[in-house]
């Protein structure tokens, strides 16, 4: 069996790089591989030749005005946009974690995969036909949003669950938006110019920006709305995230209360009712209260990027680029009075940051994006804790012939199962550290690896025979199974089979998987706890390992992590963006791990 080396820091990939990176995996012929009229193959070929910077295409595309950013939005919408601005909607394009992931399979697939799953992330970009993989310095900065307004709220028809094909209305800002509400409000604003300030909704025209048109669209207020992203198939019938269907089958579902009742309302996580506030401020003055819905839509995911490029912001785009903003060691208190006594005057710092104004204005920016940040992740957890609840512990053994004991873990909802979406992605473990009197540590399970993964089959250290397999290992990270040429499955960390094809490509299967039950080439083998359900955890210390000195203490711990390391490593080969490297992407995912329940359980010998 080959030998993987421990996760260390590949070559930093600059922007450069990832350039040809993307040319080589084939980004020129997207418009051919993917046969969709609305990809600007033009745009794509002037990149991917490279007879014009992407600069180039941003400009085309905003001289268009096709789609307005959400700093636009802003003006009239200031609360909206904080809440979406540190949302995982407006982190989807900027993770470096799924560009890497996304890069990575379109190598695997010889670019064939096309724009799969970064028409989820950055449906704007893939509309104005941008490269398929590059830096997202050289997007567009709407692209850069991700998942912004406009995406839903430019959306006047239906689509079903489309994985994420939506074809979005263009135009300026004054061009119609679609809503929860019809346009009854906006016209009020438009009839009272003395209590609004002067509108306009048309170009070449003086006053406040303001849309023309605003219609009701019933299905933005429905579940099927979500299900059109919330819902993956590939190609050949793999059921890459079920999110939706879960719901469809869930009690929660039953009852009538929708995705929007428990991830938009005013506490994440549950069906708690809707905030009456205003929609918009316009000319200081603002319209009338109405049910407000929450677009934080927090979740599992958090940032590994530098706060200077997450959350959004428009005073940190005006003060520096995204490189700059890479370049300033905010950790190191570039900007902070502690910091900045201790430095002389002939310090050596980035062009950008050379003047002491400057780092203090950085800093000035970053402790409101910090505070934000924290806001969202003590939202994030408190959803995270609805979801998984740790339940019982039965003392079943406890004496010189060994202890034992189960942990019960339940499913705190019932509209969907936990983990949910991409779920084979979703790192949720238990920790359960057992001591003895005296504090020596006689039993674990659920501990970290030097690179912090657990010691399941992916880690390298297991791999590599450095550590042993924790065999008792609680989790509920579903699992990537693929078919091997002779038959037989193997476990993997991504859903991609080892093609022995020179020149591996994704085509839709031919045969019909509904005579199997199962996708053919890869499935995913669920490790989930369904809505209101259970599972138990079963431990057991062998006598052997017991010191003698009771009572013994177990120290049991729920913690959801955002991904495995080991996918870090697996798609560490295309490089990350901001030139950060796989082991500080790595170092950051485990700095964001939650300790959602935390249980310590004394242990009588008898």
């Amino acid at each position: 069996m080959a030998a993987h080396p421990p996760l260390l820091d590949p070559p930093r990939r600059s922007p450069a790089l990832l350039r040809r990176l993307a040319q080589a995996i084939g980004t020129a012929s997207v418009a051919t591989v993917l046969g969709c009229a609305w990809v600007e193959s033009r745009a794509v070929d002037l990149v991917a030749s490279g007879t014009a910077s992407s600069n180039d295409v941003h400009r085309a595309a905003l001289t268009d005005d096709l789609f307005p950013s959400a700093t636009e939005c802003r003006t009239c919408h200031p609360d909206h946009y904080r809440e979406w601005s540190a949302s995982p909607h407006a982190y989807a394009q900027l993770s470096p974690v799924f560009n890497s992931m996304h890069g990575t399979l379109l190598q695997k697939t010889n670019g064939t995969m096309g724009d799969f799953c970064i028409r989820c992330h950055t449906p704007i970009g893939m509309t104005i036909g941008e490269p398929l993989f590059g830096p997202n310095a050289e997007r567009a900065p709407v692209s850069q949003e991700g998942i912004s307004c406009v995406v839903c709220h430019r959306m006047s028809h239906d689509v079903g669950k489309a994985s994420g094909r939506r074809p979005l209305g263009t135009g300026d800002l004054f061009a119609p938006v679609y809503g929860p509400r019809d346009g009854s409000e906006l016209a009020r604003v438009k009839a009272n110019p003395s209590e609004f300030g002067p509108v306009v909704d048309a170009p070449g025209e003086v006053g406040r920006r303001i849309h023309a048109e605003a219609h009701f669209f019933e299905p933005i207020t429905s579940p099927g709305f979500c299900g059109a992203c919330h819902d993956v198939t590939l190609p050949g019938g793999f059921r890459l995230e079920e999110a939706f269907s879960e719901y469809k089958r869930s009690p929660a579902a039953e009852r009538g209360e929708s995705c929007q009742d428990c991830h938009m309302g005013v506490e994440p996580g549950i069906a708690s009712g809707y905030r009456t506030a205003p929609a918009a401020v316009v000319g200081g003055v603002p319209t009338a209260p109405r049910k407000r819905t929450n677009h934080s839509f927090v979740g599992p995911d958090y940032s590994v990027i530098h706060p200077g490029l997450y959350p959004h912001n428009p005073d940190a785009k005006e003060l520096a680029t995204f490189d700059e903003w890479a370049a300033f060691d905010w950790r190191a208190g570039w900007g902070t009075d502690d910091f900045e006594d201790t430095v002389d005057d002939d310090g050596a710092f980035p062009e950008r940051w050379a003047s002491i104004d400057d780092r203090y204005d950085a800093r000035e920016i970053l402790d409101r994006q910090l505070e934000l940040l924290g806001e969202v992740r003590e939202q994030g957890t408190a959803l995270l804790r609805r979801g998984y609840v740790l339940g019982d512990v039965r003392v079943r053994r406890a004496s010189e012939r060994g202890l034992a004991f189960d942990v019960e873990v339940r499913n705190g909802t019932d509209g969907h199962n936990v983990p949910t979406g991409f779920t084979a992605e979703r790192l949720v473990f238990l920790q359960v550290t057992v001591t003895d009197a005296d504090g020596e540590v006689v039993f674990r399970s659920g501990d970290l690896d030097p690179n912090g993964d657990v010691r399941d089959l992916h880690s390298r250290y297991v791999h590599d025979g450095k550590l042993p397999l924790d065999e008792q290992l609680f989790s509920l990270q579903s699992r990537f199974l693929t078919q091997m040429v002779r038959g037989g499955e193997r476990e993997q960390i991504l859903a991609v089979n080892h093609s022995i094809d020179p020149l591996p490509y994704v085509r839709p299967e031919v045969r019909p998987t509904i005579l199997t039950g199962r996708p053919f080439a890869a499935r995913i083998h669920k490790q989930g706890i369904e809505p209101g359900g259970k599972r138990v955890a079963s431990y057991a210390v062998d006598a052997s390992t017991l010191t003698g000195r009771a009572p013994y203490s177990a120290n049991i711990k729920l913690i959801a992590g955002m991904v495995p390391v080991n996918l870090v490593g697996a798609i560490a080969g295309v490089g990350f963006d901001y030139g950060m490297s796989a082991r500080e992407i790595a170092d950051a995912v485990v700095a964001g791990h939650r300790t959602l329940w935390e249980r310590d359980v004394v242990l009588e010998v008898r």
